[in-house]
């Protein structure tokens, strides 16, 4: 079997799980972690048994303690490709030397979508994405907006879509960021998180809005979807049932907050308690052709899948993008 050589540059909140995700494919190979500083991020990273390499000063590493293989032009001598995982506007500056290497990449939604030209989510544009050279997966947003709407785009036709969307302010273990004791205001109306779904999905049209709380754990999402005809609600749960992405929730069952729904990860047996589906209560509204429903987003993790599946598609390892995100969603346990 064909081994993808894969190097993640960034070992943060996104680039330690992808690079799990990617150790997990019997497919691809992790040949190493690019990092910028010989940090606690960097010693778990080897005890994880990940190459290291420096992503910029070698130096910064000598007597730390921690041992790295080479420099990041090390790293993209031995891959076919590159996660780049680092700081939003970070990774930008790091194209040229993508390029320079003849080393495909791929970078997240922190980045605009000028970057690349090829905004991917695995449900909706797989194919696109085939044999392509750079390519940026979406948000923890953008892609939680896409997961849910795209099937139902797909399966009845949505006219537009209005969504308010309620952003974690930082993730649990940033302290310097987001607001303590207020509520934070989106004032740029709309959102730019509607755009971005269109550099998906352009032919949806949605409008967004949204404010940051006080929270760390999950954005929660609520969402009002006209659709191209009238609907019930067993039709809607049903669409929705054949994509594993989708997790429906249940307030019967004490599900009732995002606090509940990360705890259920970890129940679940979760890494790290991870929820790499979008979590939707089963209690929604249709009313003709109008669909109400509320959804939560773990944006720790949310977008590794779509990372994994964005690889063998650049790779063109898998042209059909069913049995991609079929052996993805295996080696990760989701719809399990």
């Amino acid at each position: 079997m064909f081994m993808i050589k894969v190097g993640v540059n960034g070992y943060g909140v996104i680039g330690k799980r992808v690079a799990e995700a990617v150790s997990k494919q019997n497919d691809m190979k992790l040949v190493g972690i690019a990092k910028r500083e010989p940090d606690y991020k960097a010693k778990v990273a080897l005890r994880k048994k990940f190459d290291l390499y420096a992503s910029e000063d070698l130096k910064k590493f000598e007597g730390s303690g921690v041992e790295v293989k080479g420099t990041l032009n090390d790293l993209l001598s031995k891959v076919d490709i590159l996660v780049d995982c680092t700081p939003e506007e970070v990774g930008a500056t790091n194209k040229q030397l993508y390029e320079k290497a003849g080393v495909k990449a791929i970078w997240q939604g922190g980045e605009e979508h000028e970057l690349t030209n090829l905004s991917f989510n695995a449900y909706a544009n797989y194919n696109k994405a085939l044999g392509a050279k750079f390519v940026r997966v979406v948000s923890c947003n953008t892609t939680g907006l896409i997961r849910t709407l795209w099937p139902l785009h797909k399966e009845i036709g949505i006219k537009d879509v209005s969504a308010f969307l309620v952003r974690r302010a930082a993730d649990p273990s940033e302290t310097k960021k987001g607001p303590i004791n207020a509520i934070e205001p989106e004032l740029e109306m709309p959102s730019h998180h509607g755009p971005d779904v269109q550099t998906v999905v352009p032919d949806l049209k949605i409008e967004t809005t949204a404010v940051k709380v006080p929270t760390t754990l999950m954005h929660l999402h609520n969402l009002k979807v006209k659709l191209s005809r009238p609907v019930t609600e067993k039709e809607i749960l049903s669409v929705w049932q054949k994509y594993p992405r989708v997790m429906l929730v249940s307030g019967k069952d004490g599900i009732k907050t995002t606090a509940q729904i990360m705890e259920f990860a970890k129940d679940f047996g979760r890494e790290r308690g991870d929820l790499y589906e979008i979590a939707v209560w089963n209690k929604i509204k249709v009313v003709g052709d109008l669909l109400y429903y509320f959804q939560a987003v773990h944006q720790e993790s949310d977008v590794v899948p779509e990372n994994v599946d964005a690889i063998r598609a650049m790779m063109n390892a898998e042209k059909d993008g069913s049995k991609s995100i079929e052996k993805t969603d295996k080696s990760l346990g989701i719809g399990v």
